[in-house]
């Protein structure tokens, strides 16, 4: 599926973009000229709409213009600048609009348009939708998150991650519209990078794109995923906030490097980087000031006082995984004692301006124990796998263990009320106490100082087999769930005085209308720390 687009000038700074991007996503007013209907022969809201990032008096719109299958014939103005009209409403039927205006969809970001509305009523839902010419967009849904001071009843969110195309269809979208979430938090490979293998045996679905080279193959990429409507869908019903992992880049990359020669590498990197933000619901801020060379993807979101969420980046600033050649593949497990390396206490996950950020996050929600559930929404499994092979991941916070203890440490010298992991990309569901690090000074038994919910994939298949996953499961008491054979997500009910986490799995990932069921459940009751089956 390409949709073609002009790209980006390749004489425009850094510095002009952001300035376009914080500009096109101002709610400016509506002027009257903007109420002119010409008419449009497509559909230039073919990707949908979507929103994210809430806070408690505004919230990201987000759609993307597609221009005319064939340019050839289209006129001037798809080449350059539109003028897309936006509405907010208190309503689906839109007789009660709340605010109103026009951004602009620049060519340089794709005709992504990324606007940011502000001034709106605190724990709010909202109805948005979009309009160029005579064509309307989809409508979504949308809301605010409570106010800072406030103590809402219940937060309802879904965690997931891990949506490889071929591997299978999107229901678990569809499940989890209908459970109407306030939030939604995707942890992870939106898209996969790799072309479709030329067996087709066992996949439910195929498609003809080849492995990224530039921007417009990621356009492309992130095109054809936002085609499925169970995904769109899924976008229009809630808000959303999004991290990355690697597959939205290449396997296993980490920060500056990843296969090949460094020179071709970084402006891959960059086209990739560019491409996640035109497509996610993401504020202008998140370019950081230095364009597609860095992103801002670590950030906290509130919900009143009820819960924190620290968004966390596992890619963007680690060091290269323990015994990996530059500009080579990553090693996948190695034993430590033949890898010394992955034991050095300097080498971290988040970078170690992340890791002050997150240590300084913690360490306020524990001075301000009004602050019911702090969340740690990032990539992957936090809690350790010693496989019985004695085999050690390295893309994985089992690769950086020194990095894991000072986050331990952190949790440990200064506990937060109550604190939440959660994590995907192994494509398995894994339910986890978080255990106090064993010190030189440990004495008695191990103490659990956090949960984890590590949820399965949209529809990535697991690559393990349920007798090795539960052989894990054996050598490492911790974990109280470890299943592989599952795709679906994470549903989380929110309370002052509760989590729930309800593990959704789907009955057939090779079906479109696949129905689902519920794996498990879990509680974590406020105070004490560690899942409990429900």
């Amino acid at each position: 599926m390409r949709c073609p687009v002009h790209p980006p000038s390749l004489d425009i700074s850094r510095r002009t973009l952001l300035r376009q991007a914080a500009w096109a996503g101002m709610a400016t007013q509506l002027p009257r000229w903007a109420w002119a209907q010409a008419a449009v022969r497509h559909d230039p809201f073919g990707l949908g709409v979507a929103s994210g990032d809430p806070v408690h008096d505004g919230v990201v719109l987000w759609t993307r213009v597609l221009p005319p299958a064939d340019l050839a014939g289209a006129h001037a103005p798809w080449a350059g600048t539109l003028t897309v009209r936006w509405e907010l409403a208190d309503d689906a039927q839109f007789r009660h609009i709340v605010q109103q205006g026009t951004a602009m969809a620049l060519p340089e970001l794709g005709h992504s348009v990324h606007v940011e509305v502000a001034g709106l009523r605190p724990d709010r839902w909202y109805h948005y939708r979009f309009m160029l010419g005579d064509a309307t967009s989809p409508v979504g849904r949308t809301r605010t998150a409570p106010a800072p001071d406030a103590l809402p009843g219940r937060l309802r969110l879904v965690f997931a991650s891990c949506q490889r195309w071929e591997h299978g269809h999107y229901a678990a979208w569809r499940h989890a519209c209908a459970d109407q979430p306030d939030l939604v938090l995707f942890l992870g490979d939106y898209i996969y990078e790799y072309p479709s293998p030329q067996d087709a045996t066992g996949l439910a679905r195929v498609h003809a794109l080849r492995l990224p080279r530039n921007l417009q193959d990621y356009r492309d990429r992130y095109a054809l995923h936002k085609s499925d409507p169970a995904l769109q869908a899924a976008h229009a019903c809630a808000p959303w906030a999004v991290t990355w992992d690697d597959h939205e880049v290449q396997n296993d990359y980490a920060a500056g490097q990843g296969r090949g020669e460094r020179a071709e590498w970084l402006p891959l990197r960059s086209a990739a980087w560019q491409a996640f933000y035109e497509h996610m619901p993401l504020r202008a801020s998140t370019l950081a000031g230095s364009g597609f060379h860095q992103l801002q993807i670590h950030r906290r979101l509130h919900w009143g006082r009820l819960a924190r969420l620290h968004m966390l980046d596992t890619r963007q600033y680690r060091d290269l995984q323990a015994c990996r050649t530059p500009g080579k593949g990553a090693t996948g497990a190695v034993r430590p004692d033949a890898c010394p390396e992955i034991l050095d206490s300097h080498r971290s996950f988040l970078g170690w301006e992340q890791e002050q950020w997150l240590h300084a996050g913690l360490a306020a929600d524990a001075r301000n124990q009004a602050t019911r559930w702090s969340v740690l929404a990032q990539q992957t499994l936090f809690s350790p796998r010693r496989y019985p092979s004695g085999l050690q991941s390295t893309d994985s916070w089992d690769g950086y263990p020194a990095a894991r203890d000072r986050l331990l440490q952190a949790l440990a010298q200064h506990p937060p009320r109550n604190t939440v992991l959660l994590g995907g990309d192994i494509h398995q569901n894994y339910v986890c106490n978080v255990m106090a690090p064993h010190g030189p000074h440990a004495h008695g038994a191990p103490r659990i100082l956090a949960s984890e919910f590590c949820g399965t994939s949209i529809s990535s298949r697991a690559g393990t087999t349920q007798e090795k996953v539960d052989a894990i499961a054996r050598h490492n008491p911790h974990v109280l769930l470890a299943r592989c054979e599952e795709r679906g997500y994470g549903l989380c009910d929110i309370t002052p005085t509760r989590w729930t986490t309800t593990l959704r799995a789907l009955r057939d990932p090779l079906d479109a209308g696949s129905a689902a069921y519920t794996l498990a459940r879990f509680v974590v009751e406020d105070g004490r720390p560690g899942p409990q089956p429900a």
